[in-house]
């Protein structure tokens, strides 16, 4: 034993350095590992319990009545869904899916495209999973970040409206029309529906970059180690989101696909984003990055003025011209010039 204990002894003395440089490294492991934890677990409370602000109020809009319906999800699950047709019938332009905002209803659809139905175009509109009428499961709590079971739900409601139209014998092209989180589960769809031509986004976001520019702003608050957010490269961040999205995805039940890669691989097909300039819970840089990541043709006006999901009450009527415009040309193949896209016209009104 005796000699067991002094082999030890005369090991470290040879070996002492390599010992104190392995506990000094063992030791800043461990902190760090420890330090990232508890930031990890502040922005995985924050991702999950931070609300959005209060986009949609209830007085803001008179609501449209049509036909109630009933159809699935790609997982099965039963949503409520609403037709609106335009009056003339027989000069009906085309079909728009829209997309509702969360904490919205598919109601919320008379705040943005009423236009769009007295120009010519039939809108249909959905509660997304836990919204509205939808189906509610105990095992899933929507968040405001597109997940793949909004994913699921709009391809659903696309592939209910095409067969619809394909019942009637009409062509199976449509139009998507999302706000905020149903503008990123719309251009997720998008990447697998071909059948989608033209879309236009309102607030549109990634989760990705978006957390990533969040973190940044809890760590400054939260942080009481300057390491934490100071002199840090895009690769810290990603790491950072990626052991977010470890912690998140399990506890939610849901995956939260990034829009920016998505679009990357999106084949061409028209894109209208559109964000207000005075957004302060998705800056504008957000919709930005996905503007620069999306195919031709593509189109993106910032509003002056306006907050998040503002635009068509700052600016109701260029909001309701350049909508109708954006589907006339792309969706239904009239002659519309760009210029009735992207430019200012003349504040009039729209028929």
């Amino acid at each position: 034993m005796d000699h067991a204990v002094l082999g030890m002894v005369g090991w470290l003395g040879r070996h002492w350095a390599a010992v104190a440089i392995s506990l000094t490294c063992a030791s800043l492991a461990t902190f760090l590992a420890l330090l990232l934890g508890k930031y990890v677990r502040i922005c995985l409370n924050i991702f999950v319990d931070t609300p959005p602000p209060l986009s949609m109020g209830p007085l803001d809009f008179q609501p449209l009545h049509g036909e109630i319906v009933r159809f699935r999800s790609f997982d099965g699950t039963s949503l409520r869904g609403m037709h609106l047709n335009t009056p003339n019938r027989s000069a009906c332009l085309g079909t728009v899916v829209f997309c509702h905002e969360y904490g919205s209803d598919m109601y919320s659809c008379a705040r943005y495209a009423r236009p769009l139905i007295e120009a010519g175009f039939d809108v249909f509109t959905f509660d997304y999973r836990g919204h509205g009428d939808s189906s509610k499961s105990p095992r899933y709590k929507p968040l405001q970040w597109p997940s793949d079971k909004e994913l699921e739900d709009t391809l659903g409601a696309c592939a209910y409206v095409e067969s619809v139209l394909a019942a009637e014998g009409k062509p199976t092209e449509i139009g998507l029309f999302g706000i905020s989180r149903g503008a990123g589960s719309g251009l997720l769809a998008a990447c697998s529906d071909h059948n989608i031509k033209a879309i236009l986004c309102d607030g549109a976001f990634s989760t990705d970059t978006t957390i990533v520019a969040l973190m940044k702003r809890w760590a400054y608050i939260f942080a009481r180690v300057k390491l934490v957010y100071e002199n840090h490269s895009e690769q810290f961040w990603r790491f950072l989101f990626w052991l977010l999205m470890r912690f998140a995805q399990p506890r939610l039940g849901c995956r939260f696909p990034s829009v920016r890669k998505a679009l990357r691989d999106m084949q061409p097909r028209a894109i209208f984003f559109i964000h207000g300039q005075r957004d302060s819970y998705i800056r504008v840089e957000q919709t930005q990055v996905l503007y620069e990541a999306a195919p031709e043709p593509k189109y993106l006006w910032v509003v002056e003025g306006a907050k998040h999901n503002q635009s068509a009450i700052i600016e109701p009527r260029q909001y309701a011209r350049r909508t109708i415009a954006f589907f006339r040309r792309h969706l239904a193949g009239l002659a519309v010039s760009e210029k009735e896209i992207q430019t200012a016209g003349a504040d009039t009104e729209v028929a």
